[in-house]
């Protein structure tokens, strides 16, 4: 199960931008993270080449400082908000939550759940979404 301070620090990690070292760092080596209803992924090196295929397909990822959190034993569910910008210069925001399963202190299941007509809007130079 893990702490308070456990969660936190892995929350840091991402907020800060150290997508590919947090999952080295937070996740099991036979961790899996699936998108909604999709096929998940498996394993740690898997996770980690995944994450930095898409993070070299765009200009930059800017991960919103968590606000909501919760820890319920080995269940773990966070509210995300991630702005990218492509490299078009186009910036397109996710809120999404994960729901985690941790064994230990580290991660072996997430599960992030979002709406996909909604997934990677545009938004404006203010942060507000921009309607189509």
């Amino acid at each position: 199960m893990p702490t308070r301070e456990r969660v936190e620090a892995f929350l840091k990690a991402v907020v800060d931008g150290s997508h590919v070292k947090a999952i080295a760092d937070f996740y099991h080596d036979d961790a899996t993270m699936q998108e909604n209803l999709g096929v998940p992924r498996r394993g740690k090196e898997t996770l980690m080449a995944r994450e930095q295929s898409v993070l070299d397909q765009i200009e930059k990822m800017h991960t919103h400082p968590v606000q909501t959190f919760l820890v319920d034993g080995d269940t773990v569910a966070i509210r995300w908000t991630f702005d990218k910008t492509d490299r078009d210069g186009i910036v397109r925001r996710l809120e999404e939550v994960a729901l985690q399963q941790w064994r230990g202190d580290r991660i072996v299941t997430e599960q992030f759940f979002y709406d996909t007509v909604t997934a990677w809007r545009v938004v404006g130079p203010d942060g507000k979404v921009v309607q189509s």
